[in-house]
């Protein structure tokens, strides 16, 4: 297929994405912002779609859909589904719609779930910070667990064809921003960072891709490496020898591992004090005929497990990719 087809294609995607109003971002996560303002790009039937209203539209994507409207027919596109979504929005009204039962329900069942979502987001941001002295404790408790061997730190470009991977190898020799083709072109989950694949050891990727990778001066880029999961590219963008990590090299891998935690023990406090002071009934009868099983065959035994273990060291338990 060719490359005009498959962005085509991707950007047809990305609009039928915008067209049902489904974005990257967790509804909690959404920010309350004003009403879009800037330069006219549409008017439809009274309304207007500025420039802010679309870059707002293409920043909700999922990240893997971004690059797709990077294109000039790929913004068209997404701009003549904005406008499609508007003219439905205005039949709708003009028939009524929003005032159907069916609809009122689930807007008081979305409200709801919005309202929940965003004071739990508040609560736990608030009181889930993991400080300093915290993370400082765990890496002086576990400072056996950040010992590695020798560790590079590349980023690479994944792509289903040798073609489109040497016509991508050409245009690197040509000067073109090895980060800003990875973010368009890139077939994995890497691609929105760059290609960035952070720091790994030996063992840590297959062994084609590792081999040119430790073989690789700083800031070298390779030539097409193939592997079963197509064709790379690769750029080195760091080395490092054999060693104990610094606290300062791990200092935010030991927070993002400490972090579900103190979230949940946030939730679970936040949890029973509001079933220490709030007011409510559980009507027993009623919900033992729902059925289920049994409260005492569910219960874990006395001499159970039930604590969770400590979070392993981030270098260790990170997983890397394109190793699957």
């Amino acid at each position: 297929m060719k490359r005009q087809s498959v962005i085509k294609s991707a950007a047809t995607v990305a609009c039928v994405v915008a067209l049902f109003g489904c974005t990257g971002k967790k509804d909690a996560e959404v920010k309350k912002e004003g009403k879009p303002s800037g330069p006219v790009l549409a008017e439809v039937a009274g309304t207007t779609i500025t420039v802010d209203a679309f870059k707002k539209e293409v920043e909700n994507l999922p990240p893997y859909l971004k690059p797709m409207t990077e294109t000039a027919e790929g913004r068209k596109e997404m701009l003549e589904t904005m406008i499609i979504r508007e003219l439905i929005m205005q039949e709708a009204l003009k028939e009524g719609i929003e005032n159907a039962p069916e609809v009122k329900e689930k807007l008081e069942e979305l409200k709801k779930r919005l309202v929940v979502e965003a004071y739990l987001k508040k609560k736990v941001e608030e009181q889930a910070k993991v400080s300093d002295e915290e993370l400082k404790k765990f890496y002086e408790q576990n400072k056996d667990k950040f010992k590695t061997g020798d560790q590079v730190k590349a980023s690479h470009i994944l792509v289903k064809s040798e073609k489109e991977a040497k016509e991508l190898l050409a245009q690197i020799k040509g000067g073109a921003n090895f980060e800003e083709l990875a973010k368009k072109y890139s077939a994995d989950g890497a691609a929105a960072k760059g290609g960035d694949l952070g720091w790994f050891s030996k063992g840590s990727m297959i062994p084609e891709f590792e081999k040119v990778a430790f073989a690789m001066k700083e800031n070298q880029v390779s030539d097409i490496v193939k592997t079963k999961f197509g064709y790379h590219i690769i750029k080195l963008t760091g080395m490092r020898p054999a060693g104990e990590r610094t606290f300062d090299d791990v200092k935010e891998q030991i927070k993002t591992s400490l972090q579900p935690a103190k979230q949940q023990e946030v939730f679970q406090k936040l949890k029973e004090d509001l079933k220490k002071s709030g007011k409510y009934s559980i009507k027993e009868d009623v919900l033992k005929g729902l059925g289920g099983t049994p409260a005492a065959a569910s219960e874990p035994k006395p001499d159970a497990k039930v604590v969770p273990a400590a979070p392993a060291a981030p270098d260790a338990a990170k997983a890397k990719e394109p190793k699957k």
